[in-house]
């Protein structure tokens, strides 16, 4: 049996309405539709959504416990949302925010803009170097928080450079006079 599978989402201010293999979902900040594969049942126990295997093999364990994380973060992300930060540490460096449109000034000889996509809303400090990106989405936040990392990835030897807030880098030493 999948461990992950077999555990029961929590629904809390989500309605979930199950018809065949989709299941209709609606809640304050996002509302869809998830479906289910044929090997899969969603069963609903009051205030919590089960799913269950029809038939047990090691294929479907993988796919149990997949459907389940992919469905469960999409009831969150209808209810509470996500939410990542970024940090961009580096002398001038900076992001402002005009319209849905973000402005990095990393360094370089020009300036980079970034069009938010639709659903990713933004926040940023007063200082414009720590960036909080929210999303029902948990993927999309992921994708477009990887791509603003991308612009100045944080390089080992000083650290500058956009990073996750709690993300470690390693730090290199510099050269050595002989």
């Amino acid at each position: 049996m999948s461990k992950i599978g077999r555990k029961a989402i929590d629904l809390d201010s989500v309605k979930v309405e199950i018809k065949g293999q989709e299941v209709h979902f609606k809640g304050p900040k996002n509302s869809g539709v998830y479906v289910l594969p044929p090997e899969l049942t969603a069963h609903l126990n009051g205030n919590q959504l089960s799913i269950t295997a029809n038939e047990q093999a090691r294929d479907i364990n993988r796919i149990w416990g997949l459907h389940r994380a992919l469905l469960a973060n999409r009831i969150k992300g209808a209810s509470v949302g996500f939410e990542r930060q970024l940090q961009i540490e580096g002398l001038g460096f900076k992001a402002a925010l005009s319209g849905n449109k973000v402005v990095f000034s990393l360094g370089y000889s020009h300036k980079i803009d970034y069009e938010l996509p639709k659903g990713v809303s933004l926040e940023i400090d007063k200082t414009g170097q720590r960036l909080t990106f929210k999303s029902y989405d948990k993927e999309l936040i992921g994708h477009v928080c990887s791509v603003v990392r991308s612009f100045r990835p944080p390089e080992p030897y000083k650290g500058t450079g956009i990073r996750f807030v709690g993300e470690v880098i390693t730090r290199k030493a510099g050269k050595t006079k002989a």
